[in-house]
């Protein structure tokens, strides 16, 4: 993906750009049976949308990129488009404009959900120098608001740790997972997690890989970790059971979209 990150908006530009349109967490696209459309005009005014914010957020291939987000009370939009979850719009857009869509929708969600100083309760303003938003009272700077979790695939002799949360459809596992605690590293993060969720230890924890997670904020960051002692014992709150799996007898897993579903490809790969 050729893409240019940036804040600053193009000036005097009348080239189509790619308009990524918000309603609260759901984007506004054309969709198809098993595609969609992002819509790429001049300004959303010209499909006749009224919008009521807007962040500039680069250029993609040349192509300038806008979010931008309409009343949560509309309930018409033109014609061919409607509203999508983000979770539905993967796989019907090149995965480019998925990642662009993203980014877009945790920019969008901070611009809603922080309008006042969390200091002094008076409303912000946008910088003029960086993508952050400013106090005219006391000064207080409140950055985009990025919140880092872990997920871990945990192996023993040849078996991967899954584990089912009640908010799951009853046949669904998946690795498991945590948000990091102030003045934890993601290592600390991944031993506590595991310990408490599943009452097992690992060691030997390696960096897998990231991802952007804008479900509605999250960093995921991606490890392995291999069993180093204890029994299943589960916490009954987040998780509400787990086990050893084999390659054989893999649960229903997590869909393309995600970093869970790399990680058991990866055990999949290289424990088949």
């Amino acid at each position: 993906m050729n893409f240019i990150s940036s804040f600053r908006p193009p000036e005097n530009c009348s080239d189509p750009a790619w308009w990524f349109i918000f309603q609260n967490d759901k984007i506004l696209a054309c969709a198809g049976s098993d595609s969609a459309k992002i819509p790429k005009v001049t300004d959303p005014g010209s499909l006749n949308i009224k919008t009521v914010s807007r962040q500039y957020l680069g250029i993609l291939d040349g192509i300038h990129c806008y979010a931008t987000a309409i009343d949560a009370q509309s309930k018409v939009f033109p014609e061919g488009l409607s509203l999508l979850s983000l979770r539905t719009l993967y796989g019907m857009v090149p995965n480019d404009l998925f990642r662009i869509a993203a980014r877009a929708s945790m920019i969008m969600y901070w611009d809603r959900t922080h309008q006042f100083c969390g200091r002094c309760g008076t409303p912000v303003q946008f910088s003029t120098v960086e993508r952050v938003k400013v106090c005219p009272a006391c000064g207080f700077t409140g950055y985009p608001r990025i919140s880092p979790a872990v997920i871990v695939a945990v192996i023993r002799d040849r078996r991967i740790l899954l584990g089912h949360s009640k908010r799951f459809p009853r046949s669904f596992y998946s690795v498991l997972a945590g948000f990091v605690e102030p003045g934890e590293t993601f290592e600390e993060c991944i031993q506590r997690e595991v310990k408490e969720e599943a009452g097992v230890d690992v060691k030997n924890i390696r960096y897998f890989a990231s991802q952007a997670w804008p479900f509605p904020d999250s960093m995921m960051v991606g490890f392995t970790a291999e069993y180093a002692g204890g029994e299943i014992k589960v916490d009954g709150e987040e998780v509400s059971d787990a086990g050893w799996f084999t390659l054989e007898n893999l649960p229903e897993i997590p869909g393309k979209i995600s970093i869970a579903r790399q990680l058991i490809d990866w055990f999949a790969e290289n424990y088949k």
